[in-house]
């Protein structure tokens, strides 16, 4: 891996990263953070494979520039992919609280 690719690759996390906690702090107790990592993940998968289609559909059609185009940028969906979903979502702080009550006896 070159020095830019890590450099984009330190700055597409960092990004990430200051947005979770933006909106962890703006919104605390009405976000599930890894709810929003799922469903970002969903779409930047099927964005993903739509410019993989796109860009197969150009090759097909003797456009390579366009095809190389399209799965540039499908690589760095993939990219994306690979930097959302090794981010660590923090359990909130409720969630830990509702598991220490499970472990506490019933009174009978």
């Amino acid at each position: 891996m070159d020095v830019m690719t890590q450099l984009h690759d330190l700055r597409l996390r960092l990004l990430v990263q200051q947005e979770s906690e933006r909106i962890a702090c703006s919104q605390p107790t009405e976000l599930d953070l890894s709810v929003v990592q799922a469903r970002s993940l969903c779409w930047l998968a099927l964005l993903a494979e739509a410019h993989e289609e796109q860009a197969s559909d150009a090759e097909r059609r003797g456009d390579v520039e366009q095809a190389m185009g399209w799965f540039a940028d499908a690589m760095r969906l993939r990219d994306v992919i690979q930097v959302v979903s090794s981010i660590e979502i923090p359990l909130p702080a409720t969630a830990l609280q509702d598991d220490d009550d499970d472990d506490t006896p019933l009174a009978a």
